[in-house]
């Protein structure tokens, strides 16, 4: 068999794009699961507020956030029985975290976890927030199933007043 140098060039690029095609895309694995999600500040009042706008009447707080820069720290399910808070933040946490990811200058992160039932918090200054608990008292809770992503969004509101 006789290959001539056109059909030679032909599969070498054949033969390159697919190697720069495969190199270049993110592996996302049917097993691969964890969160994801966004990280959001909120502070001050936000408490309802009416504005009359050419007779138009507007109810409601405005103020979104802003998206922050956070470190968050996942550790297995937490009851509030083996923390302890002071002035709306986690002084201690019994136990040590598993698995640590931080999120971008837009608020984004994501981090692979295996399946299992988490706790979820981020580092501020004073200690660590999470304000979210189930109906057995556990702190920031998520459930991770295999080869499911759970969206977390994370509002940091120890400063905000409602």
């Amino acid at each position: 068999m006789k290959i001539n140098k056109s059909s030679s060039y032909t599969l070498l690029s054949i033969f390159l794009v697919l190697i720069l095609v495969f190199t270049q895309c993110k592996s996302m694995k049917s097993e691969d699961q964890g969160v994801k999600g966004t990280v959001t500040w909120l502070e001050g009042n936000q408490m309802p507020t009416i504005k009359s706008d050419d007779q138009k009447i507007t109810t409601g707080a405005t103020n979104k956030g802003t998206t922050v820069k956070r470190l968050i720290k996942v550790y297995p399910l937490t009851n509030l029985s083996d923390a302890r808070m002071e002035n709306g933040l986690f002084q201690s946490v019994n136990g040590e975290p598993v698995a640590e990811v931080s999120s971008d200058e837009e608020g984004h992160y994501s981090l692979i976890l295996p399946p299992g039932k988490y706790s979820v918090f981020t580092v501020e200054e004073d200690g660590l927030f999470a304000n979210k608990f189930d109906g057995e008292g556990n702190i920031e809770p998520i459930l991770i199933r295999k080869g499911e992503w759970v969206q977390k969004d994370i509002v940091i509101n120890y400063k905000a007043y409602f």
